[in-house]
């Protein structure tokens, strides 16, 4: 299974236009609908308010919507306590609150969160600049992540 970060079906939405790539969106349906595909509720918040009608197409496949439970809350505090956010002072360049979020619903389902953040090379001074790949090659975090491109490659389908 596969978690969606907002910033993968935005660039999905962005850059293979419906109208263009059908088949392409008829299969994203499909593993929708088989529930392969996932996003957590704070990522569909954040496609919602970036593009209504990449959230609204969400919602008519009836995504499965992983919800922010206690278990959730509970593994996106070790996050924040792994990167070394304290005091919720978030750096400006580094994840936010949304995408902890969104890696602790991935790690807790143990599915693959597919992201189009930067990856970012070489290891980072300040540990709070880290973005979300990054965050999830830490050691207590491990979660398997690629990007939209990646996982098209990795489903192997011909559109």
């Amino acid at each position: 299974m596969h978690t969606l970060d907002a910033s993968s079906i935005l660039h999905a939405w962005d850059n293979y236009p419906f109208t263009q790539f059908p088949g392409l969106w008829d299969w994203l349906a499909g593993q929708i609908q088989a529930q392969r595909l996932s996003i957590p509720t704070v990522a569909l918040e954040e496609v919602g308010h970036k593009s209504p009608d990449c959230a609204t197409w969400l919602k008519s496949q009836n995504i499965r919507r992983l919800p922010m439970g206690n278990a959730v809350l509970q593994a996106a505090k070790q996050i924040k306590d792994e990167v070394g956010i304290q005091n919720d002072k978030y750096h400006p360049k580094g994840v936010d609150e949304n995408d902890i979020l969104i890696i602790a619903s991935a790690q807790y389902h143990g599915t693959t969160l597919v992201t189009d953040e930067k990856r970012q090379f070489g290891k980072q001074n300040e540990p709070t600049k880290r973005k979300i790949p990054a965050v999830c090659d830490l050691p207590g975090v491990q979660v398997a992540h690629l990007n939209f491109l990646d996982y098209l490659r990795q489903s192997q389908q011909v559109f």
